[in-house]
């Protein structure tokens, strides 16, 4: 059973993962509703690892006894200024999670729960590649400009992510 010290952190981390799917989808109907449909591919992709990022937190908290609580979710924005400022809010909310993620560290190991700091380990490593894939669009952003061909032929090349779940833990 998880000590309720981190029952409540973990329920709350189900909270900021969902949250953080509200966003992206808020994020991807904007692009949508602007024509720029890979970025709203890309948005989408975003928001379905959030979502099987909140579903591994529930599971991880039912399996050890505790009780899953859900927190009522903040309205995400739906207006933006540009893409730039969209994955921009994006690279910055990906860095808040990060933030989170390590503040659950720092909780499982006061509590010497190594179960769960094993558990963060994965999602640690999660959240660097999150921050880059934030950043890189950003960054490409900057060098194309918020119109034009550029923007036109990196819509493109996002709306090519498409939604690969982890591999199960412990198969070969």
């Amino acid at each position: 059973m998880l000590c309720k010290p981190l029952e409540k952190a973990l329920n709350e981390q189900i909270k900021n993962e969902l949250y953080s799917s509200y966003l992206y989808l808020a994020m991807s109907s904007w692009f949508s509703a602007n024509d720029l449909k890979g970025m709203a591919q890309w948005m989408l992709i975003q928001a379905k690892e959030e979502d099987l990022h909140a579903m591994k937190f529930f599971d991880y908290v039912l399996e050890h006894g505790n009780r899953v609580d859900l927190k009522a979710l903040d309205q995400p924005p739906s207006e933006f200024k540009s893409p730039l400022d969209i994955f921009e809010q994006a690279y910055r909310h990906e860095q808040k999670v990060t933030k989170n993620i390590r503040d659950l560290v720092s909780l499982a190991r006061e509590h010497n729960d190594h179960a769960t700091e094993s558990f963060l380990a994965w999602y640690s490593l999660e959240q660097v590649e999150e921050e880059a894939s934030a950043d890189d669009v950003v960054q490409q952003l900057k060098l194309v400009g918020d119109k034009g061909n550029g923007l036109l032929m990196l819509d493109r090349l996002l709306g090519q992510r498409v939604f690969v779940p982890p591999a199960a833990e412990g198969a070969a």
